[in-house]
């Protein structure tokens, strides 16, 4: 008896399926596992998650590592992601020229326009000049209170700036009632004796003066160059309760412009587009260059650096030259990302329109060939790099109960989406293209501006709720979950994740509406676009209508709202489509790696 190991080295998880052989050609399949994959896919690194997989799914049958026959790899194609921008003009401010605030705490409500000055220096102010106070963390509210009250009639203090959260502290121990903003992280910033405005809005209402670039110049008197100059910092206070910015006139106001840049694609044309244009116009133009042999971006520019930068990261792990990496496929999606104002008192950023990218790296060589010698060397077990991806995927998805041939196959994984039509005559053609379950991470962390990526891949894979009592909360399609012991406070009025068995808790002040539009659209934007794309490429003749019946499988076919997305979507072209369910038991796991052991069998039967 022979123990086969079929491996599949995805970019999130690598799954291992353990069959046996008989002398007498009979096959039976014995276990499965799955562990996240080490290092980039298609690298060296991932020899440590392939050898744990593995030691699991033989431990599940009680045998050693070493009794394993041979191990079977599917080729692996890394994909890499990332972000490129619009054209964006940062604004480097040297003197403090144009600040922008938005803190979440301001007392009072109304405008106020006034010379800066700092609270140890009121001695120094002059009567019949409008004031704007600030008050460092050093001054505890009551002193910040009193201060104020002593000089109401002294002094025409029309409102405050403090750097400690006490806006509302302060407000209840005034005599005159003022607008206060506070928050403010960089006081010392603050350039004294400086003309400034604040705005602090009525609960449930927003700014509107300090959020147009017009307010702006009205309640400063500015020109329209300097208006043009702080349309960014209005931009970033749209939708605040509160804000604060502070003209100098002598400040030395920097712009530093970085153009977006073109796309060229070296196909069989030879096309280009600036990335100006957004994700559809730049995908039209993929399609119309045809088959692409490599893929690069416009020296000095956004998506010119951006796409280097995705060749020199790749040459780095394959230990290739960068003139040996080829972009072979991308996937455009139109984002919004948080660019950071430069200057800023509290580190505001304003949304600018983006573009996302997944790209499809091939080296000159494969790495996977690598993998295959040092797992050889390492477990002194025969390894072979064995089928592509796409066909073995549709071999696996065959064993899911109530399908036939002719079959589709859509496998969503981490990075890639690979598609296969698989006929009654034994042909087959296949697809592997960019973009999957990371670029949605990544558009739902950029859109969100979440700073951890751990949070962006659970707001990915679970439904939400609002904990709107200690006994109940609110879930996202509107229904209500009542619960007969207490939840914890912590959760109290906090948006929460629902996994199994526990609550976890979204640490940033998002709607949760908010939150629930950004994960489907995202969705949407990756996994349907990519679906019709990819079926489209294998379909007979390129008609999506020729296709009877689709399989989903892959880690992503397992997410709780991307299925039903693509059964709504392909349903106009009348296709079946559902999550497969791989060996009747795996769901839409593992089918690569079973496919794998698959077509070991049919080898060595035509042999």
């Amino acid at each position: 008896m022979k123990l086969i190991a079929g491996v599949d080295i995805g970019n999130s998880t690598t799954e291992v399926c353990i069959g046996s052989v008989g002398e007498d050609g009979s096959f039976r399949f014995l276990s499965s596992a799955s562990r996240i994959t080490t290092g980039t896919k298609g690298t060296l690194p991932n020899v440590h998650g392939i050898k744990a997989a593995l030691e699991e799914a033989m431990s599940a049958i009680g045998m050693p590592l070493e009794k394993l026959d041979l191990v079977r790899l599917n080729e692996a194609a890394p994909v890499i992601g990332d972000t490129a921008m619009e054209t964006i003009t940062e604004t480097i401010i040297t003197e403090s020229s144009m600040i922008g605030h938005n803190p979440s705490t301001p007392a009072g409500a109304g405008e106020a326009v006034g010379r800066l000055l700092f609270i140890e220096n009121m001695d120094r102010g002059m009567q019949n000049t409008p004031y704007i106070l600030v008050a460092s963390s050093q001054f505890s509210y009551e002193e910040v209170a009193a201060k104020l009250n002593q000089y109401e009639e002294r002094l025409d203090i029309r409102g405050l700036i403090l750097q400690a959260d006490e806006a509302v502290l302060v407000e209840n121990r005034l005599n005159k009632k003022i607008p206060i903003v506070d928050e403010v992280r960089h006081i010392d910033k603050v350039p004294e004796e400086k003309l400034a405005a604040i705005e602090v809005a009525l609960p449930g209402t927003s700014i509107r003066m300090l959020s147009n670039p017009y307010g702006i110049a009205t309640l400063l008197g500015l020109d329209a160059d300097e208006t043009r100059a702080v349309t960014p910092i209005a931009k970033s206070l749209i939708g605040k309760r509160s804000a604060v910015v502070i003209r100098t006139p002598n400040g030395n106001i920097k712009e530093n412009i970085l153009p977006a840049g073109e796309i060229v694609f070296h196909g069989q044309q030879e096309l280009s587009i600036n990335i100006d244009r957004g994700a559809d116009e730049i995908m039209d133009r993929l399609a119309e260059a045809g088959e692409i042999r490599d893929i690069d971006g416009q020296p000095n520019t956004n998506v010119g650096n951006m796409l280097t930068r995705i060749r020199t990261s790749m040459a780095d792990v394959a230990e290739s030259e960068n003139h040996d990496v080829r972009i072979t496929d991308i996937l455009a999606v139109d984002t919004l990302a948080p660019v950071e104002i430069s200057g800023a008192l509290a580190g505001e950023t304003c949304m600018e329109k983006a573009v996302g990218i997944a790209a499809m790296v091939k080296t000159a060589h494969l790495p996977m060939q690598k993998i295959a010698e040092r797992l050889e060397q390492d477990l002194h077990i025969r390894a072979v790099v064995a089928g592509v991806e796409a066909v073995m995927a549709s071999l696996g998805a065959m064993t899911t109960p109530g399908t036939k041939l002719p079959l589709a196959i859509l496998d969503m994984g981490g990075g890639s989406t690979d598609a296969a039509v698989l006929e009654p005559d034994g042909r087959v053609r296949t697809t592997h293209q960019a973009g999957a379950g990371e670029l949605v991470t990544m558009l739902i962390q950029t859109e969100l501006g979440l700073k951890s990526r751990t949070t962006a891949e659970q707001i990915k894979k679970y439904p939400m709720g609002k904990v709107e009592s200690l006994f109940h909360l609110r879930l996202e399609n509107g229904a209500m979950q009542f619960f007969e012991e207490s939840i914890d406070p912590r959760y109290y009025g906090h948006v929460v994740l629902l996994a199994p068995d526990e609550m976890l808790r979204i640490e940033e002040d998002i709607p949760m509406e908010r939150i629930l539009e950004v994960r489907r659209d995202a969705k949407r934007k990756v996994f349907v676009r990519n679906a019709i794309r990819a079926l489209r490429q294998v379909a007979p003749e390129h008609d999506l209508r020729s296709i009877p019946n689709v399989v989903l499988v892959g880690g992503s076919a397992e997410d709780f709202e991307i299925p039903e997305m693509l059964m709504q979507a392909l349903s106009e072209y009348r296709i079946v489509c559902g999550r497969g369910n791989i060996r009747g038991t795996e769901g839409p796991r593992n089918a690569v790696a079973t496919g794998l052991l698959l077509s070991y069998i049919g080898s060595t039967q035509e042999g």
